[in-house]
């Protein structure tokens, strides 16, 4: 298809894909009466004020005003035009539109064209490694050891899976050719250069290469395995590079995030050949943090998803460790966090390939530990009830995780168990327990109080609505709904009402909207706006709530607020002049100015 896609083509899609089912594959939601809530994904937030209207057809966040249609939602949250995002929903739904991308135009909001080519050598390089593992003679002892691993070429297929050659500058000499800047190369960790000679040479040599991929499926970085040598490192991972940030990034995000999304639950583990052990399990729900420990950032893409998180890492010391570290980030962000305790120090890889997927499942995935009872088994750990500070300290550890995190049914059926593994009364814990949880409360009060008085700057920072921003607001509500309002304005004496710049833009482009399509619908209006602030205010006017009935009167007192106040600016302005003009002992002027000035109070006074 080319040219300008039928615009019953484009109500077919709109009209055939559910928002929240299409919102859903991006975020999670809850419904609360007649309309869907989740965290808005284009502010951070802790209170879910992103609302979904299956009825309308409509999503808005009442934090930062975002709202639209499901069109919209995809071409906010993807970052791509309008063309790409119904080719996206239209592949969803069966619909094939054979039009040519403009994708590259909108991603450079989020990546530079010097990154776009750094993304684009990196799905070349992707391409060629995997080739080579797959129909080359040099892949074939790579290929047979991912085999004899439990790998299936369908996961090797699914992942890109690849092989590097062994010699010094391949995919150097190839980047060259294909037009790659070299430089930009090495500085997205492809390649090289050496200090002695500025020459290049690969980054991977003879290596299982695993490409690591955004959440929007994206080649950005490689981890490379060796496969027959102890003198270098098993494992070789991209730097940090500007496309490429660990600190972000969680493998297989793009792949996992439908499974999540039908699960409700997402499981986290510490590395990516964990998560491809997992999925070789029939586990699709798994992500990994990319050898660093988990982030906020991390911790902000998986709220959206769900709130319910399995930790499975590592079962040494270092796992354990990290479990605990990453547990606590979640539970402090109000998830429901359980962790599964692996045995023997093993890892996932390594429980599947001993115990089986079916063991996995049922005995680590299905049987996790809840947050408390995993911060006691930690506790426990290492300590020697025989000696009396550990008993102390273990003691002191579980009944601070107990305060302020526990219902009273758990805090009884923990501290029981406290008392039956150390034979310390439970009064006597009991005891212990209050006097923490009253200085947990003085503190509380505290921290409320200064919240209080942070929240009140806020709501005085947050003014309301003024007069004549309430009748902008409710005058393009009207114009957006009926088109004749349109023609009235622009055949009146103020043929440009609007007060504020974005109105006046937003006006405009109305005026265009309408001339070609004739008729009033304010969700095709909002997919052709380009930019998400006029789209906010669009949204915003299309929610306002007002009596068909008085429709006219409405309008009128509209216009009249507004006419008001272009006169009440030019007073102010006038009266500014008159100043000056007299400060310039320009008399003649200053009197001139004068009667301007009671003419437009007496204008004021007749609106």
């Amino acid at each position: 298809m080319t040219g300008k896609i039928p615009e019953e083509m484009i109500e077919q899609i709109r009209s055939q894909s559910d928002i929240v089912d299409v919102i859903s594959d991006y975020m999670q939601l809850t419904k609360r009466g007649r309309n869907w809530f989740g965290l808005c994904p284009f502010h951070g937030e802790n209170t879910p004020s992103f609302s979904v209207s299956q009825d309308k057809q409509i999503f808005h966040c009442f934090g930062c005003g975002a709202g639209g249609n499901a069109i919209t939602f995809v071409m906010d949250i993807e970052n791509i035009s309008f063309p790409d995002a119904l080719v996206k929903l239209g592949n969803r739904l069966g619909i094939h539109l054979d039009i040519q991308s403009n994708s590259k135009s909108k991603e450079s909001q989020t990546y530079s064209k010097k990154e776009e080519k750094m993304i684009e050598a990196h799905e070349f390089a992707a391409d060629f490694y995997h080739h080579l593992l797959m129909n080359t003679e040099d892949g074939e002892q790579a290929l047979n050891y991912l085999l004899k691993r439990g790998f299936t070429k369908e996961l090797i297929e699914t992942n890109g899976i690849g092989w590097s050659l062994p010699t010094w500058d391949t995919l150097s000499v190839l980047l060259k050719r294909k037009g790659f800047s070299l430089e930009e190369m090495a500085e997205c960790g492809l390649i090289i250069q050496k200090e002695s000679d500025h020459t290049y040479f690969d980054r991977f040599r003879g290596r299982i290469m695993f490409p690591i991929r955004d959440e929007n499926g994206k080649v950005i970085a490689f981890s490379g395995r060796i496969i027959d040598s102890v003198d270098e490192a098993k494992y070789l991972n991209s730097p940090e590079s500007p496309i490429f940030h660990k600190s972000q990034v969680l493998f297989n995000l793009d792949k996992a995030r439908t499974t999540i999304r039908k699960k409700r639950q997402v499981i986290l583990m510490e590395g990516f050949m964990d998560v491809l052990a997992a999925n070789q399990a029939g586990v699709y729900n798994a992500v990994a943090t990319m050898g660093t420990s988990l982030t906020t950032q991390h911790i902000t893409k998986l709220k959206r998803l769900s709130e319910q998180i399995i930790i499975c890492y590592d079962g040494d010391n270092a796992g354990w460790e990290a479990a605990k570290r990453a547990s606590e980030m979640l539970h402090s962000e109000r998830l429901k966090v359980e962790i599964a305790v692996l045995p023997d120090k093993l890892d996932p890889d390594e429980y599947i390939r001993k115990y089986g997927p079916e063991n996995f499942v049922q005995q680590i995935l299905d049987k996790p530990h809840a947050y408390i009872a995993f911060m006691m088994m930690h506790a426990r750990r290492n300590k020697n009830f025989q000696f009396e500070n550990d008993v102390l300290q273990y003691i002191q550890e579980v009944l601070e995780q107990l305060v302020g995190r526990s219902s009273p049914i758990e805090r009884d059926l923990y501290i029981k168990q406290i008392a039956s593994e150390t034979n310390i009364s439970e009064e006597a814990i009991y005891a212990q327990f209050r006097k923490l949880e009253a200085n947990n409360a003085k503190n509380f009060k505290r921290a409320e109080q200064g919240n209080i008085q942070t929240k009140q700057i806020d709501l005085q920072q947050k003014k309301s609505l003024s007069a004549t921003e309430r009748a902008e607001r409710l005058l393009l509500s009207h114009m957006l709904m009926n088109i004749d309002v349109i023609d009235k304005v622009l055949k009146s004496d103020d043929p440009q009402p609007f007060a504020r710049d974005e109105y006046a833009a937003v006006f405009v482009r109305l005026i265009g909207f309408y001339e070609e399509h004739g008729t009033a619908d304010y969700q095709r209006f909002l997919e052709i706006l380009d930019d998400t602030e006029l789209r906010k205010i669009v949204m915003e006017a299309a929610l306002v709530e007002h009596d068909p009935e008085q429709s006219e009167a409405e309008i009128n007192d509209c216009l009249k607020q507004l006419k008001k106040h272009r006169i009440e600016v030019e007073i102010k302005k006038l009266i500014h002049d008159s100043l000056e003009a007299e400060r310039m002992h320009e008399h003649k002027r200053a009197l001139e100015i004068a009667q301007a000035i009671i003419q437009l109070k007496k204008s004021l006074s007749a609106i």
